[in-house]
């Protein structure tokens, strides 16, 4: 008797080994971003307040997590002391607040092509970060360090020559005989912010850069001390909340600003916390916590290829040609990446096994010489 199609699907998932769900966990993250940058630019022209989108967005997310993170973690969550709540508070400051606030003033100034476009510089931040603080370890007199800093180059540029160079047209409206699922019309929504200021909407977005790729640097320490993972999320979004909050209370006088005006709205709020936050945030530590941070930013290059597959298909766009070269850097980039962390990981196993084999070996033989020594050493019944 065959299973039933959602049970089976649940059944392959979990017998998949660690690092093909890794990889699954990523892409699936990748998926949800991309929708999120269509959906932040079409609240921001519906009028949602920039500082009201994230407080709701943070607070649904939390609202999420909270409940999982007290019961699944009870056993495994220390205790919270002032260093842990210091260390929670900057996280959020970092990776909630200084994160999406940059992001949103900058879609606000540019487009949520262009804000995609200049997220594919946190791989190379973040690998930077990494590096410097000795969380990553590049040796590039190794295969496997020059593997990872060539794939690191080629993802970025792979997302770039998506973003600078169309190209001939592989296909678009022409070759799909018009037949899309958005009107003409209707496109202008999500269009480009072209009476903004464009200039400052590129300082606000690497603002952004700069602060998620701290946020996921700073989370690998912190979950070595603070194994909990989900705890660390809710933490980090209440404290983002609060940060919020404060901020709104100056910033924010408008109480109209806080009420609904549209399913659009409520559409756009929710997505953002259970989407982009709560699910986004639960996955992406998980997978910070069993493939470090390097290996969670070197996928960010993937949301550009994504965002541009569904652009062309859903809302007509055409596809060129520097798309599919900038997919096959991105390919190529990724395998590098990936490739020089294995090869990285089995030399430490390997080091490991011949360190703990020298050290049998020096003890057995500390034994061996001790006991050979032994006969010619005069007994006490020879000193009698």
């Amino acid at each position: 008797m065959a299973e039933p199609g959602s049970s089976g699907l649940m059944r392959r998932i979990c017998g998949m080994p660690e690092r093909a769900k890794l990889h699954l966990a990523m892409l699936t993250l990748q998926f949800g971003y991309a929708g999120f940058h269509v959906v932040s630019r079409a609240a921001l022209n519906m009028g949602i307040s920039k500082l009201v989108f994230p407080v709701y967005r943070n607070i649904i997310a939390l609202l999420l997590l909270l409940p999982f993170a007290y019961f699944l973690e009870k056993k495994e969550r220390p205790a919270l002391t002032l260093s842990f709540v210091v260390q929670f508070f900057l996280l959020a400051l970092c990776g909630i607040t200084a994160n999406q606030g940059f992001y949103l003033l900058g879609l606000d100034n540019t487009s949520p092509t262009f804000a995609s476009a200049i997220q594919n510089s946190v791989p190379a931040i973040t690998f930077l970060m990494a590096v410097a603080l000795r969380i990553e370890q590049v040796r590039i007199k190794r295969k496997d360090g020059i593997a990872k800093l060539l794939g690191t180059l080629a993802c970025v540029g792979g997302a770039t020559v998506i973003t600078l160079y169309k190209g001939p047209t592989i296909y678009g409206r022409s070759t799909l005989h018009g037949t899309y699922f958005v009107n003409e019309h209707q496109m202008p929504i999500l269009g480009d912010a072209s009476a903004k200021n464009w200039t400052l909407g590129c300082v606000y977005l690497i603002g952004h850069c700069l602060s998620w790729s701290g946020w996921l640097v700073l989370q690998a320490p912190v979950l070595k001390k603070y194994p909990a993972r989900l705890s660390v999320t809710s933490y980090t979004c209440f404290f983002g909340v609060l940060q919020f909050l404060v901020i709104a209370a100056f910033a924010e006088r408008n109480l109209d600003a806080w009420v609904f005006h549209s399913g659009g709205e409520v559409f756009t709020i929710f997505y953002a916390g259970f989407v982009a936050s709560g699910i986004a945030f639960a996955v992406q530590i998980w997978c910070i916590d069993r493939g470090g941070p390097v290996f969670v930013a070197v996928y960010q290059p993937v949301q550009t290829l994504v965002v541009a597959i569904m652009a062309s298909v859903a809302l007509g766009e055409e596809f060129h040609l520097g798309g599919i070269l900038g997919a096959i850097l991105i390919i190529i980039g990724l395998y590098l990446v990936l490739w020089g962390k294995n090869e990285e990981r089995k030399l430490a196993k390997d080091t490991a096994v011949i360190t703990s084999a020298t050290a049998d070996h020096v003890i057995h033989s500390g034994i061996a010489k001790s006991s050979l020594a032994e006969p010619l050493l005069p007994s006490s019944s020879e000193n009698v």
